[in-house]
């Protein structure tokens, strides 16, 4: 495969990073999904407010990569399941519960080992380089993505197609 001179799909950089993301993210969402009854939306949020503390929806949204509405949506199925709680003094913002915090602490160890499984498979100097690509390739992303021109909007209320 070819990342500097792609020939089909499969070897465009967001292809692969979609690939090695769906092979990587199969055994944790077995665990919060199987295990816990937590989606991945749902998981990443209880994660960020236990490592952050409380904070307002929008700015979990924005940690989370997420859209508001679509965190609001989760929040309410969070707080209705006493994982996290509405805090409105003075702001509106979002905690974790005790509850939500066992979870939290049941999983994330859990999920360490199965990032450590994953990344046995380079060695020291490669996992340094990885970890410097991921950064270079990040800050391009979040560049690229600010400065870009297109025409279009995104438009996934659509149906993920352009209409007239």
């Amino acid at each position: 495969m070819s990342l500097q001179r792609p020939e089909n799909l499969d070897q465009l950089l967001n292809n692969r990073l979609a690939r090695l993301l769906a092979s990587s993210s199969a055994p944790s969402i077995k665990l919060f999904e199987g295990g816990y009854g937590v989606s991945r939306r749902e998981w990443r949020l209880v994660g960020l407010v236990a490592v952050y503390g409380a904070m307002s929806p929008s700015e979990l949204a924005e940690r989370a990569h997420l859209e508001r509405p679509r965190v609001s949506r989760v929040l309410t199925g969070l707080v209705q399941r006493g994982l996290l709680v509405r805090v409105n003094l003075p702001n509106a913002r979002v905690d974790i519960t005790p509850e939500g915090r066992r979870l939290y602490e049941d999983v994330f160890p859990q999920l360490v080992r199965i990032h450590h499984r994953l990344l046995d498979a380079l060695g020291p100097d490669e996992l340094a380089a990885f970890d410097r690509a991921l950064e270079a390739l990040t800050d391009a992303a979040e560049r690229v993505a600010r400065t870009a021109p297109v025409g279009f909007k995104a438009a996934r209320h659509l149906g993920g197609r352009r209409r007239d």
